[in-house]
């Protein structure tokens, strides 16, 4: 039976933790647990058989950091070939009764995605794809993605299980306290994005206990049609006698998981601290709850790496300015590969409030496939808007849809059978919501009617995809009423037909109306406002227009969208001001500070960053502009990061920028004069290779001015402790992702005060809290790398 039938009427009990377990057998600091799968085959498969017998009916192989960073493609296969085995046979020997099933465990790579950092998407891709082949051809009988905290990497190794086999596949993502990913997604992001690409089940796992991951799971069950998981920690970990402990124990932590199953998860188990007593304690107590049915949302979501948007709760502005058609500027800009000026007027149009991006580049003159994925990749860099890849040419739409992070609008399909073929299998394998325009081989029909018979048959089409009517958004297409009067009232009833009568929502291209005429703004904005109490869910629009935008806000107002008309008044109060008694115009704009280049790094734009910085050395000195310029860039960014108002990746992107700024500098700067504070040394703990938090931290501490020796991944304790009294560094910082490292953390920082007086350590990774710091004699624990750039200023100052 497969797993996916069982869960239409069943509880599916996952497993527990795995490390902590493996720790208390003998497992050695930087130890690898995946290869006791072959050293100690027989614990494994007893602690595997313990969690059957406690009642789970999924074990997970000891495989969540198995990957070729690690190993050998030999190593891993034998690696993966014993794991397997060893959970078949403790199926077989288990004494429990219920449904069984192995499930390939696949955890992150512990590299950061570019573009920020250096690892290739489809390098990631590859890396997951061996590991799913290794696994699929050893008879596992599902796949479970977890403990992702990037979204991007998630999106990689879900589309490298669905390439290489066709198993179910469960994703489970770790969320900060903040509720958020570490690169920013929210749960909505991540269910819109996931559902879309077709897993199984998902849901979220690690970093917190259950009541923490509540708030998580209530998000996830709002949004998502299909199987929730939760798989939380044993609460908060600490360091007692050498041994982590957690602190909630097997019956509050199944008590909190039986409120969420009664709320409707139907997949639950446990990870960091959880035991098969925490598992025998959740079966019993939920023996006799029945799942509460997976219920279809019909919710439209299209989301970006932070965040998604829904249509149908307020109209969505598509911004139409990233587009060559009837742009000269734009052309040449396409011509000359000039990206920043498609990164800036994304940018802008973002700041003028529209909520999705259209991304157009197709020329005769370039090679599109390029550029659209290249412009989408740098779009993505420097803006957290959700985008809508706009062309005709399939081969670039898939090389576009397969490089986007997050669930976007494609523009888009038609009822040409040529269309809907060629379209309809990539809105299927990679998610999007399409944008279907309502012509087919016979042209764009006169009437409303004739424009709903051929949406009604692009739905009957698109359900033989399994392409969800959630997932079309309907275009009647807006045709210019200087050539047909009856035009623009055609297309507004069709806008009306299709929502009562289909249930779907709309988009227009609103401009097209106007076509010929003069002053088009004023028939673009009525027109607009009139397809909107028609009830258009979507418009790809102008916001530069004050014509168009005034119509917007006034909308919202007018229909109760705005609450307090908050965003009327803001935007109203931008406006020009007329003073009719001196006949002239003034504006009132915000008082912005921020220089040419601050903006830039603020932006994250690195090539602006570099020209302005090029051109303020030929009147100012070096060491001004990194004390008058890009530092307080980076303090603005770092202030908004520390306040939830950005996002990871815009840290990092600002702090690429900034580093564009330095190394102009730098060159100008005689080697005497260089800006370095003092050193530190950084690494991530012996046994433990993910070095992404490690790698945030060094380029946040070079742009403040720290000479950072970086020793990588997997260190041992004597070569910190080397390193530190050769520069006789003040600092050092330990990262650490797994509970098996920690240990080896906690003996480095031993030694470190033992040899190394004068350094103060500073501790930071996912398994971390401030207590848990405190109790393995950290002098410091950062939460994230903004807070280490400040505890570095801090021990800086009193050296």
């Amino acid at each position: 039976m497969k797993i996916t039938d069982y869960l239409k009427s069943n509880i599916v009990y996952l497993d527990g933790g795995m490390g902590t377990l493996l720790q208390e057998q003998g497992l050695r600091p930087g130890e690898l647990p995946e290869t006791w799968n072959l050293s100690h085959p027989d614990v494994i498969t007893k602690i595997h058989r313990e969690y059957f017998d406690a009642g789970s009916n999924v074990v997970s192989t000891n495989t969540f950091g198995a990957n070729l960073l690690k190993f050998s493609h030999m190593e891993l296969s034998s690696i993966i070939k014993a794991a397997v085995e060893n959970a078949r046979r403790a199926a077989d020997e288990s004494s429990g009764t219920q449904k069984k099933w192995v499930a390939l465990d696949i955890g992150p790579s512990g590299r950061m995605l570019a573009p920020y950092g250096d690892f290739d998407f489809e390098d990631a891709v590859s890396l997951f794809a061996e590991t799913v082949k290794i696994g699929v051809a050893c008879g596992v009988d599902l796949i479970l993605i977890e403990t992702m905290n990037d979204s991007y990497e998630t999106k990689a190794a879900l589309l490298a299980a669905k390439e290489n086999s066709d198993l179910p596949v469960f994703v489970s993502n770790a969320y900060s306290a903040d509720g958020k990913l570490m690169t920013g997604a929210s749960p909505a992001a991540m269910v819109a994005m996931l559902e879309g690409m077709g897993a199984d089940a998902i849901g979220v796992n690690c970093s917190l206990g259950p009541k923490a991951l509540l708030p998580i799971v209530d998000e996830y069950l709002a949004y998502a049609s299909i199987p929730v998981l939760v798989k939380p920690n044993a609460g908060l970990p600490k360091a007692v006698n050498g041994k982590t402990v957690y602190d909630v124990l097997p019956n509050e932590f199944s008590t909190d998981l039986s409120l969420m199953i009664m709320k409707g998860v139907t997949i639950c188990g446990g990870c960091c601290g959880t035991t098969p007593d925490y598992i025998r304690a959740l079966t019993e107590k939920t023996s006799v709850l029945a799942p509460k049915p997976v219920k279809e949302k019909n919710i439209t979501l299209v989301s970006s790496y932070t965040h998604a948007v829904t249509f149908g709760k307020k109209p969505v502005l598509i911004g139409e300015r990233i587009n060559p058609t009837g742009k000269k500027r734009f052309k040449e800009a396409l011509k000359n590969n000039e990206i920043d000026y498609i990164l800036k007027e994304g940018i802008s149009q973002q700041e003028k409030g529209v909520d999705i991006l259209d991304v157009n580049v197709g020329l005769p003159e370039i090679d599109e496939v390029l550029m659209l994925k290249t412009a989408v990749c740098e779009l993505q860099a420097v803006t957290d808007l959700p985008l809508q890849i706009d062309t005709s040419n399939i081969t670039a739409m898939e090389a576009a849809l397969r490089r986007y992070n997050g669930k976007p609008l494609i523009n888009s399909v038609n009822g040409k059978k040529d269309s809907m073929d060629a379209v309809f299998p990539l809105v299927k394998k990679y998610g999007g919501v399409v944008v279907a325009l309502t012509l087919d081989e016979t042209g764009i029909p006169k009437t409303a009617n004739e424009r709903v018979e051929i949406a009604e048959r692009i739905l009957v089409e698109a359900s033989k995809y399994g392409i969800a009517s959630k997932n079309i958004i309907f275009d009647p297409l807006a045709l210019t009423i200087s050539a047909d009067d009856t035009a623009g009232i055609e297309t507004l009833k069709a806008v009306r037909m299709i929502k009562t009568l289909l249930d779907c929502h709309t988009s227009l291209g609103v401009s097209n109306v106007s076509f010929g005429l003069p002053r088009r703004e004023v028939i673009n904005s009525t027109f607009f406002a009139l397809a909107l109490g028609y009830g258009l869910s979507a418009a790809i629009m102008n916001p530069y227009s004050d014509d168009m935008m005034k119509a917007y806000y006034a909308f919202l107002a007018l229909n109760g969208l705005d609450p307090n008309c908050s965003e009327y008044i803001e935007f109203a109060e931008s406006l020009p001001q007329v003073d009719m008694s001196k006949a002239a115009v003034t504006v009132k704009e915000k008082v912005d500070d921020a220089s040419e280049l601050q903006n830039a790094i603020i932006k994250g734009l690195k090539e602006v960053s570099a020209k302005v910085t090029e051109d303020l050395l030929k009147t100012d000195k070096p060491l001004d502009i990194i004390q008058n310029e890009i530092i307080p860039a980076l303090d603005a960014v770092g202030i908004g990061y520390e306040e939830k108002r950005v996002y990871l990746p815009q840290l990092l992107m600002s702090a690429e920028a900034a580093k564009s700024a330095f190394e102009v500098i730098k060159s100008h700067l005689p080697e005497a004069a260089s800006p370095d504070k003092c050193p530190f040394v950084i690494s991530t703990v012996k046994g433990d290779i993910h070095d992404i938090g490690k790698n945030i931290v060094k380029l946040l501490l070079e742009n403040y001015g720290f000479s950072v020796i970086d020793l990588g991944r997997d260190v041992p304790p004597e070569t910190v402790v080397c390193e530190v009294e050769k520069h006789h560094a003040p600092m050092a910082g330990l990262s650490a992702l797994m509970t098996t490292t920690v240990p080896a953390m906690e003996e480095t920082i031993k030694l470190l005060h033992e040899k190394t007086p004068w350094c103060k350590v500073i501790v930071g990774g996912a398994v971390l809290n401030q207590e848990y710091a405190n109790s393995i004699h950290a002098d410091f624990y950062a939460k994230d790398a903004m807070e280490t750039v400040r505890i570095a200023e801090d021990i800086y100052k009193n050296l």
